[in-house]
């Protein structure tokens, strides 16, 4: 099943000291889902994890990401990141949660893995009534 991750949880892997660590590393181990982290998202998580845990550990992320499907938003995704931005300005929700919303919507995932559930729990996506939210 295709899941697309969201930056939180990657970045609650990586810090042991997170709160939500241990159940983000048991949802992104999940034989049973098919992770793909959309590229904005890898930009979002690898500016915390280096400015929060240093240079090592975002050098240590950025190999760990090769045993993951990274995917660039498509030509098309880009006016539909737009609409999103403008139609929840008042959030806001910004162009990274759009991009990982207009993936979901390309590809028909069902799941999002996020700790962000105020935008990915009141965002309607065009291809389901809602996403479901894990962990």
């Amino acid at each position: 099943m295709l899941a697309i991750v969201d930056a939180g949880p990657l970045y609650a892997t990586v810090d042991g000291d997170d709160d939500d660590h241990d159940r983000c590393r048991a949802v992104l181990s999940r034989a049973d889902l098919r992770l793909v982290i959309p590229a904005l998202v890898v930009a979002e998580a690898t500016y915390f994890v280096g400015r929060r845990l240093g240079a090592s550990t975002e050098a240590a992320f950025l190999r760990g990401l090769g045993a993951f499907d990274v995917e660039g938003p498509a030509p098309e995704d880009f006016d539909r990141i737009a609409e999103l931005v403008e139609r929840y300005a008042d959030f806001p929700l910004g162009g990274t949660d759009a991009s990982l919303i207009a993936l979901a919507e390309r590809t028909g995932a069902e799941i999002v893995i996020t700790l962000d559930r105020r935008h990915f729990g009141a965002v309607k996506p065009r291809h389901r009534e809602a996403l479901d939210l894990l962990p």
